[in-house]
């Protein structure tokens, strides 16, 4: 028997799907079975009972065993209540009414146990009760990187979100919408996508905020280094630097952490922070070590290496995290390794910290986080759980309109077969991790809960196929979570959305994310305020797109083509008059809403981005009926440089850009004062 909501070996691969022009396009057969060829086969061996089971809350919560003679079962609840019976051959096995959670169901069957988890999820996601009351809401987005200040160590840290939070709550604001804050590659700071993590577990602990750290603060030594001059040129140097420079930003970091280590290693083993401390790595369990182990290792091979760039570059007996050379180095090195997992611990009370302080200024979500889709190919969580991923694919898109070469992200997927014979317990605690200290979690790339567009390792991205997930257990844990953690969720959904998804987010509770750019309803006009959808979250722009400055100007078609993202001249000219007729058309739509006074019409050849303009889409965005509204400092600030070129590498510096002022500087302009106040008397509005 398999598994509710599993798909057929022969469904798991699409043979065709619908391109970004409305075309059908036909996946070959050599590259559905070679990826089919990549994933773990389905080991049915013979149970009789599926691994897990999934139910809504009011189904029938029925199963059907594999039984040639009779089987005596046992039902224990999460909350340990205990059922137990017997069935016959062919019978159907009709479960007790279970309460939302996980619980496990033993078969003992032909002198053999057999287990099963069954779930029980509730119908939608948690909503805040203000979205509940009709209330209109706003926040601002921030790549936590890019914040500038007086006190960070050049790169925007958790000292930074602590004031970001303050200064959005003070100004009406209802959350404050996070970059992935996903462990990264502390030994390869040059690997600074957060959308490429070494683990979307952990922390990246760059976002530490050093001089806040209490062992930094009571370190002689610490304190010594801090004051030298060298220090502080290095310091003024990160600082002061328009891009972010990881590797400067870095060595700075672990310098002075390393020098509270030694102190916080001088405290008595009884006192409240040394236990803190060994609660979190309990309950961290293997997967902290592993993170841990992987950072201590990597940081030695990059010593005896700069070329090695991952765990597949390493010696063949340090490739497997249960090898006896592994199991040495956490002995003989086992100072370091716990140094790793101490960075762990600061991030994650500093972090909660700013949970708690969201919490204090009564803000109805408060931190918003965000969820990559998934992780490096050579980092921390493919090192442990190999089985999980195939690595021998990749994930991305097909080729599009504004991507005519198709993306390759060159993230492994997971194997959905995998995932669902571990009763999809990797979801779970992704799960569990993401939506830790937090008040809604944004899933990129949504649309990976039904699908994820694979490319076999030597193919261009067009010579990929979609890979089927069953959406509806994913969908069912994320509701079982989401409620549990009273955490809302926000799903990308951009991009070419197949219809077999859009009414089971809706339905299962996940916002909608709307991004200003693509709301363009006709070659006239863009959807007008009242039309946008309630349960959506609205953007101007996202991380991916440019800025609405480079937008209007058309930079990024400048940009792309300078790159080679658009080797097609004609394609390009397409675009350049597709942005020209949407301009127009935007600037029609904020006339006719009344967000752009008429004085401010629309010029034949395109008018000037001006404050004036920025304003009014600002003031229409804030018009919308959509529960939530996100703003970035970009568009406070009239940027026009984006932080990230999709489908670039080295040829752009991706994650680098700064903020052009400082949180100071931000916070007291009269303009930026005057917009966000306009914008939380707009939402307030919004009925």
């Amino acid at each position: 028997m398999k598994p509710n909501n599993h798909l057929e070996r022969a469904e798991l691969i699409a043979p065709d799907y619908i391109d970004a022009h409305g075309r059908p396009q036909r996946i070959s057969m050599q590259t559905r079975e070679r990826l089919l060829g990549l994933m773990s086969p389905w080991t049915d061996s013979a149970s009789p009972l599926p691994p897990v089971a999934i139910f809504r809350q009011g189904e029938p919560q029925i199963l059907s065993p594999v039984l040639l003679t009779a089987a005596d079962w046992r039902l224990t609840s999460e909350a340990g209540e205990r059922w137990s019976g017997r069935c016959a051959a062919g019978e159907t096995l009709i479960l007790p009414e279970l309460p939302d959670g996980y619980h496990q169901l033993t078969l003992e069957y032909e002198a053999q146990g057999y287990s099963c988890c069954i779930i029980v999820a509730p119908p939608r996601c948690y909503e805040p009760a203000a979205l509940l009351a009709g209330e209109s809401l706003w926040g601002s987005c921030i790549q936590l990187y890019t914040l500038r200040s007086a006190t960070n160590w050049g790169i925007g840290d958790f000292g930074d979100l602590r004031r970001m939070i303050v200064e959005t709550a003070q100004r009406g604001g209802a959350f404050v919408g996070l970059n992935p804050l996903h462990a990264l590659f502390p030994a390869e700071p040059e690997s600074a996508s957060p959308y490429s993590p070494s683990s979307r577990r952990w922390l990246n602990i760059l976002y530490i905020d050093v001089s806040a750290v209490p062992d930094f603060q009571q370190s002689e030594a610490a304190q010594t280094w801090w004051r030298l001059e060298a220090t502080q040129q290095a310091l003024q140097a990160a600082r002061g630097a328009e891009w972010v420079d990881y590797r400067a930003v870095t060595s700075l970091k672990l310098a002075g952490l390393r020098l509270a280590w030694r102190q916080f290693q001088q405290r008595d083993a009884e006192t409240p922070e040394v236990a803190a401390f060994e609660a979190f790595i309990d309950a961290g369990g293997d997967s902290l070590l592993s993170q841990g182990l992987f950072d201590a290792l990597h940081a030695e091979q990059r010593a005896q290496n700069a070329a090695c760039h991952g765990w597949q570059s390493w010696p063949e007996a340090l490739q497997h995290p249960d090898s006896a050379a592994v199991l040495a180095f956490r002995i003989e090195r086992s100072d370091e390794v716990r140094f790793y997992l101490w960075l762990q611990w600061l991030a994650a009370q500093q972090f909660a910290a700013c949970w708690r302080l969201c919490q204090q200024q009564d803000m109805a979500i408060g931190l918003y986080r965000d969820l990559a889709v998934g992780v490096a190919r050579d980092g921390a969580e493919t090192w442990r759980e190999r089985e999980l991923y195939c690595l021998e694919a990749s994930v991305g898109a097909p080729p599009d309109i504004l991507g005519p070469l198709g993306q390759d992200w060159g993230l492994p997927p997971v194997d959905p077969q995998a995932m669902e014979a571990r009763a999809f317990e990797p979801w779970i605690a992704l799960l569990r991790a993401s939506m830790h200290d937090c008040g809604a979690l944004r899933i990129d790339h949504v649309m990976a809960l039904l699908r994820l567009w694979w490319i076999p390792q030597g193919e261009s991205a067009a010579g990929g196929a979609y890979v089927h997930y069953p959406v509806d257990a994913l969908l069912a844990i994320l509701a079982l979570e989401s409620q549990r953690h009273r955490c809302m969720v926000i799903g990308e959904d951009l991009g070419t959305v197949p219809e077999a998804i859009v009414d089971k987010l809706r339905d299962a509770g996940v916002y909608s994310y709307k991004v200003l750019y693509f709301e363009q309803t006709s070659k006239r006009a863009f959807c007008q305020p009242t039309q946008w959808p309630r349960q959506a979250m609205a953007v101007a722009t996202t991380h991916d797109m440019p800025t609405l400055r480079g937008w209007w100007r058309s930079d990024d078609l400048r940009l792309g083509s300078k790159l080679g993202l658009y080797p097609d001249k004609a394609i390009l000219t397409g675009l350049y008059r597709d942005r020209l007729m949407a301009k127009k058309a935007l600037s029609q739509t904020l006339l006719r809403s009344g967000a752009l006074p008429p004085r401010q019409r629309y010029q034949r050849g395109g008018a000037r981005m001006t404050r004036a303009l920025s304003m009014a889409i600002m003031r229409y965005l804030a018009g919308t009926q959509s529960a939530l509204l996100g703003l970035q400092p970009e568009e406070w600030l009239d940027m026009a440089t984006p932080v990230n070129v999709p489908g670039t590498i080295d040829a752009w510096p991706n994650w680098r850009r700064k903020l052009s002022a400082t949180l100071d500087e931000m916070f007291s302009d009269p303009k930026v004062e005057a917009l966000l106040a306009e914008v939380n008397r707009s939402r307030k509005a919004v009925k």
